[in-house]
């Protein structure tokens, strides 16, 4: 079938802005409505046109009547009553619409036509940011790829395809350095609307971003079988991840790491010197807050339910290791666990105990230790002078 040349430029449009045909008829009929009532009609008609492929002259013009009832008309040119509505067409009733066919106008004025143009224009650029805000908030979220753009002060311009987002400093990971060109993963942590069309936010320093990495490394994740139970961050230096297995038999830390460490290697190459704790989960709190503080070896834990608290009780080679640099392991394992962890050496609580026996025994003894020391002065005083008397003698 032969195309006519405006259904040849309808579909180039549709290809070019990647809209829906329908979108666009939408926005070509508004535009030829807007016109005919620039020239036709009166400004506050509602008018509306039927596009016709074959020929865009002979579009067919329509005036659109609220009806309501002779008491409630505020504008004639947009109501008409019930019993006026019921000459032109019997059915109709209250709250329905009546459609008029206006006269057929071909002869458009320059004014016209440039009020036409601008309604497309404007109508096409909302339909693409509408489309563009819903495909980008299916994807909040999500990891998706992007490209560095350019760098505005502090934050970055990163290019996602269709549309740029924005990198703000809060979520850029510490003394990263990004340069134009630049091929990363950022993960969309926000979509909003705003006049200039969707506002795009990316992160780089949220612990989702190394989530949704693991998943895209990891077939284990992806299938279901293994699962991030939780996931706590500092971005550039630290991260504690909580894996759990749900197939017998399967390793899911050496799920994660893979062989020889491809897995978390490949996931490393995407956020730099960064290190990741990957522990097991546990549904036995003790359990999980002592895998939580790996690599540091827990002795004890105590337990406050009430206040949702631990103490835990480490050696004294172990203490550096359990609180980290700046306290981190153990703040990465109390936002990890969400409970509040205070960290104690066993050797002091031993060497307490024995000092308070000590001090006890002391306290008991006391005449015992003085009754000695007389006894040993006496024996001393005893044997001089038997010394004195055999000189004497002599």
């Amino acid at each position: 079938m032969s195309v006519s040349p405006f259904e040849a430029a309808l579909n180039q449009i549709c290809d070019e802005k990647g809209l829906p045909k329908d979108i666009v008829i939408a926005a070509i009929e508004a535009a030829l409505a807007a016109a005919y009532r620039k020239d036709y009609g009166n400004p506050r008609q509602i008018v509306r046109a039927k596009l016709n492929y074959e020929d865009i002259t002979k579009t067919e013009m329509f005036q659109v009547y609220e009806i309501v009832k002779k008491d409630e008309i505020v504008d004639e040119f947009r109501q008409m009553e019930l019993k006026e509505a019921k000459k032109i067409q019997k059915s109709l009733k209250i709250g329905e619409e009546l459609t008029i066919k206006l006269p057929h106008q071909d002869n458009f004025g320059r004014i016209a036509a440039q009020t036409a143009k601008q309604v497309i224009i404007q109508r096409l650029g909302e339909a693409e940011r509408d489309m563009l805000y819903q495909e980008f908030k299916d994807k909040e979220g999500r990891l998706i790829n992007a490209t560095v753009q350019q760098i505005e002060g502090q934050a970055v311009v990163v290019n996602l395809g269709k549309i740029n987002g924005v990198m703000p400093p809060v979520d850029q990971i510490p003394h990263e350095k990004y340069f134009v060109g630049q091929r990363i993963k950022v993960f969309v942590s926000g979509v909003e609307k705003s006049s200039h069309g969707p506002r795009i936010i990316v992160s780089r320093s949220k612990p989702e971003l190394i989530k949704g990495l693991f998943e895209l490394e990891v077939p284990e994740i992806a299938q279901g079988t293994v699962s991030i139970e939780g996931i706590t961050r500092e971005a550039g230096l630290r991260t504690k991840m909580a894996v759990i297995a749900h197939q017998n038999g399967l390793d899911p830390i050496g799920s994660c790491v893979g062989q020889r460490g491809i897995r978390i290697q490949a996931v490393l190459a995407e956020i730099g010197d960064e290190k990741i704790d990957i522990i097991l989960f546990d549904d036995n709190i003790q359990i999980y807050l002592a895998n939580a503080l790996s690599p540091a070896k827990v002795e004890k834990i105590k337990l406050n339910k009430e206040t949702k608290s631990a103490t835990v009780y480490v050696k004294d080679d172990q203490l550096s290791l359990a609180i980290g640099k700046s306290g981190q392991n153990v703040r990465l394992a109390s936002q990890l666990t969400s409970w509040k962890i205070d960290i104690e050496k066993v050797s002091d609580t031993k060497q307490d105990q024995k000092d308070e026996k000590a001090n006890q025994e002391n306290k008991n003894e006391p005449d015992i230790v003085n009754n000695n020391v007389d006894e040993t002065e006496n024996i001393e005083k005893k044997k001089n002078k038997k010394t004195k008397t055999k000189k004497n003698k002599k």
